[in-house]
């Protein structure tokens, strides 16, 4: 199996597949190509069904791709209902936050910087608003964690019980969305 391995002062070990089907480890400097090989190859299972995903999406055809009226909907949309979540959810949690960005990107659902300022995706209002609900959650979480630890996890669990389930929803339901950017 081919990849590309990718060196950095990182913490773990992950796997990234592009939508042509290209395969990105990121591995800690620390650890040997040895090592990086094993953990490969202990989640063939796991690239081989998401590449075999992306090949039965190929043979689908083409994704139609937003328009940008469509865009301009969705981002209006977005703009009205993703800061009443930030709102009510950043209370029930305890914490404060900076700017509110809403933008079509590609690759990301959300993000929190040091400064406090979050940033979504506009997409999030086309899938279930459980799953809106979780990004928010997710991201207000960072205010107190900015990692993704046990501690980090355990905060985003105490206000979502069930975000393991709703996590692997936006994977499932979100990859399509994102392809029509």
């Amino acid at each position: 199996m081919e990849y590309t391995l990718i060196r950095s002062a990182r913490r773990t070990m992950s796997i990234e597949i592009k939508n042509d089907g290209e395969i990105i480890v990121r591995i800690p400097n620390r650890i040997t190509n040895r090592e990086a090989r094993k953990f490969v190859e202990a989640k063939r299972d796991w690239i081989e069904k998401n590449l075999e995903k992306i090949e039965n999406r190929r043979e689908a055809g083409p994704v139609e791709k937003f328009t940008e009226t469509e865009l301009k909907i969705i981002r209006k949309k977005a703009k009205r209902e993703i800061p009443i979540l930030v709102d009510y959810y950043a209370e029930k949690i305890g914490v404060n936050y900076g700017n509110v960005s809403i933008r079509a990107q590609k690759t990301l659902w959300g993000s929190c910087t040091y400064e406090g300022n979050l940033n979504f995706n506009c997409l999030l209002v086309l899938l279930p608003e459980r799953v809106m609900r979780y990004v928010v959650v997710h991201e207000l979480c960072h205010r107190k964690e900015m990692n993704h630890s046990k501690k980090f996890w355990n905060e985003v669990a105490r206000v979502l019980p069930d975000y393991k389930e709703l996590r692997k929803q936006l994977k499932e339901e979100g990859g399509f969305l994102l392809e029509k950017l």
